[in-house]
């Protein structure tokens, strides 16, 4: 790659990142319409992207003669879109200014009762709403260390460091390293936050069916609980129609819900089924890294 490729695509990465920083001036219904324009367009016009998550939808089994999977990806395209706008303009506006759009919290009290009993807390949010909304809200008022898988763009790292390490929220990189602070957070008795839904690497996780498929999923959430003894709970920020907030949903899970991959796969079907739409049904759920 030459010097002026180099320079060109900087050019280009740091403009990118200039105009994505101009959400921060949007209030959330601008920002949802706009990712709804750009989902309708992707909808129309992306066929890869359509056959994919429409697979993954039929696999499901969510569907029905009342809601086909094609309204089914009507919905989560635009959705999609939309929490991919929301995502950065969280990462560059106040902390206090997203967490005004958190309208109402479920299951706080069990968060609370979990804090009170000093053996740790494990969220695991999968790819559902806002994900970005609840590591947030909780670091607003505990500690909280957040598992990350490196980005393949290099220029995302910062902005991501910048819009999640905020109030509370420390990040963890997904290696042995990270998973090494996830376990000091837990002994400490605070809280640590996962995907659950995310493929592991190999020989990081063991083949499960995920709505009726097998899919690799992720041991690294049940060896810490068993370790540990943490309450787990299943979190995710629903999207308010028409940019009118967040909804943060909150479920604790009995001990020993989660032991085997099948049983973590249960509970996030559950988990998706409360908002079926606004899941990422593009996510090869099904691939092995």
């Amino acid at each position: 790659m030459t010097n002026l490729t180099v320079r060109i695509k900087k050019l280009i990465m740091r403009s990118l990142v200039q105009g994505l920083k101009c959400l921060r001036f949007f209030p959330l219904p601008a920002i949802h319409g706009l990712g709804a324009v750009v989902g309708l367009i992707n909808y129309l016009f992306n066929r890869d992207h359509r056959a994919h998550a429409k697979g993954n939808l039929n696999q499901s089994g969510l569907c029905n003669s009342k809601i086909t999977a094609e309204k089914m990806l009507f919905k989560s395209t635009i959705e999609n879109s939309k929490g991919a706008f929301e995502t950065f303009a969280i990462w560059f506006k106040s902390q206090l200014e997203v967490l005004n759009w958190v309208k109402n919290v479920d299951g706080w009290d069990a968060v609370e009762d979990a804090i009170n009993s000093g053996k740790g807390l494990i969220f695991l949010t999968p790819h559902l709403g806002c994900f970005e909304i609840t590591s947030l809200y909780y670091g607003a008022h505990y500690p909280m260390t957040v598992l990350y898988r490196q980005p393949r763009q290099a220029w995302l790292m910062p902005l991501i460091a910048a819009g999640r390490q905020r109030g509370k929220v420390t990040l963890a990189p997904a290696n042995s390293q990270g998973v090494k602070l996830l376990l000091q957070a837990l002994k400490r008795g605070e809280a640590i936050g996962i995907l659950p839904d995310q493929a592991p690497l190999e020989g990081e996780g063991e083949w499960a069916p995920f709505f009726g498929r097998p899919a690799y999923t992720m041991t690294l959430a049940s060896k810490l609980a068993q370790k540990t003894g943490a309450q787990v709970f299943m979190a995710f920020g629903e999207r308010v129609s028409w940019g009118r907030g967040y909804n943060i949903h909150i479920h604790a899970i009995e001990s020993g819900g989660i032991n085997t991959p099948t049983l973590l796969n249960a509970e996030i079907e559950r988990t998706i089924r409360q908002c079926p739409t606004q899941y990422l049904w593009m996510y090869d759920r099904y691939k092995i890294r």
